[in-house]
């Protein structure tokens, strides 16, 4: 099932969000809802806040960049109650967008490598190393479990620069492909 993607501006993607364990109700459904979500919108990762859950979960498709990386084109992975232990290595700019912001596009500073530990589907705990574009994918989906938005990573100037299409996407004035809850949606009577 298609789950809505919230929009910026709702109060669950600045949430702290709750760890899960097996017992999660629905977690398998909701698990396959939020690959069915992320593909119908055409995004490379997904993270709960992202479709109205405050917990510790996100998906992973790095599929889309095979073409610069042959041995991401198997790249699928679920990560439940994930730690980043450590970020590490040169930052490199890479021109981020996200699926409750659309339309916004700016360049974000990362550390090239990191170390996580995490979950899977089964609840198998895996601690490995991530580099480039998936080390930048997990980083993104990560700070969204922690409440931040890669707008919070631009420079004051860009922040302003970018307000007004916020706020209209908070408002609903923004048209997209796939199925958004916005969370300042009003009808003018």
């Amino acid at each position: 099932m298609i789950l809505p993607i919230v929009a910026y501006g709702d109060p669950v993607l600045r949430k702290e969000t709750e760890e899960i364990d097996r017992n999660y109700e629905g977690l398998a459904d909701f698990i396959q809802n939020m690959w069915e979500t992320m593909d119908n919108a055409e995004g490379v990762g997904l993270a709960a806040p992202q479709v109205g859950r405050a917990i510790r979960l996100f998906v992973v498709d790095a599929s889309a960049f095979a073409d610069e990386d042959p041995k991401l084109a198997d790249f699928k992975k679920v990560f439940i109650n994930p730690e980043i232990t450590e970020e590490y290595g040169e930052e490199w700019v890479f021109n981020e967008g996200c699926l409750s912001i659309p339309g916004v596009r700016e360049d974000v500073k990362r550390n090239a490598q990191l170390k996580i530990t995490y979950l899977d589907e089964n609840f198998k705990e895996h601690k490995e190393e991530y580099d480039g574009m998936v080390a930048r994918i997990i980083q993104h989906e990560y700070d969204h479990i922690e409440g931040i938005l890669f707008t919070d990573r631009i420079s004051a100037l860009r922040k302003r620069m970018v307000k007004k299409k916020m706020e209209d996407i908070s408002k609903g004035e923004v048209k997209v492909g796939y199925k958004m809850k916005f969370p300042l949606l009003r009808r003018i009577k």
